[in-house]
């Protein structure tokens, strides 16, 4: 289980906060051309290895890097505009397959970093799920919306701030969940609601409304999952 963490860890940490929007870009542009296709492939096999941590996981390290670079490519040349949303689920769901056979076939014992005990893995793994993994998830997911408000004006609101206010009220959530404070997650709820009323009302456009409220539902729910499940396994460890 911690070997997967691990590694569920070092693919968040490749997939999505280490790689920029740049390394995207260019990948859909150039694909096999791409040398920033060639640097995520290494980047997943590094990191694989050093948060294991241990000598002979190096070859599982370089499959996984290999695999993840086949899997990638596979998506480049294949994804379209219209099935962007599809071939994300689809790539997830294929790395996910691999690391889990990569722990199936892996037989060596894990090393512990000083005080990065199994503790640290599992909460690392899950804070780092809900910042930028989770953004860019709740984004594919309601993609297949894009309601335009007549009266909104971009020029109005700062940049990524909405980015911003869905990673840190997940984390509040997060660390509700974790610390038994379950009814500060409905104050959360209530006041982000409270503050995001006037523009709405102002906006007039129930698309808009329907919108944000179900970003908003899926950014508390994927917080609410994700402390459960980080829960549950640190109770295991006990």
């Amino acid at each position: 289980m911690i070997v997967f963490i691990k590694l569920l860890l070092a693919h968040l940490l490749g997939d999505f906060t280490a790689q920029p929007n740049s390394w995207v870009v260019d990948k859909e542009a150039k694909k096999h051309k791409s040398i920033y296709l060639y640097l995520h492939i290494f980047l997943h096999g590094i990191l694989a290895a050093v948060l294991v941590g241990e000598i002979q996981f190096l070859p599982y390290a370089l499959l996984i890097a290999v695999s993840h670079g086949v899997i990638d490519l596979i998506k480049l040349h294949f994804q379209k505009n219209k099935t962007k949303r599809s071939w994300f689920v689809a790539d997830q769901a294929l790395h996910l397959l691999v690391l889990i056979g990569v722990v199936l076939l892996y037989k060596g014992e894990t090393v512990h970093f000083l005080w990065l005990n199994n503790q640290f893995w599992i909460l690392a793994t899950g804070f780092l799920f809900i910042t930028k993994p989770t953004s860019i998830l709740i984004k594919t997911i309601i993609s297949i919306w894009n309601p335009e408000s007549q009266n909104s004006h971009n020029e109005n609101s700062l940049s990524k701030a909405g980015n911003y206010i869905g990673i840190l009220e997940r984390l509040f959530v997060f660390c509700f969940i974790l610390t038994g404070h379950f009814e500060a997650i409905g104050f959360l709820l209530a006041a982000k609601s409270i503050f995001r009323f006037g523009d709405l009302k102002e906006a007039k456009d129930r698309k808009l409304t329907e919108y944000v409220l179900i970003g908003t539902l899926i950014s508390f729910g994927s917080a609410i999952a994700t402390g459960l499940i980080v829960q549950v396994l640190l109770l295991q460890l006990l």
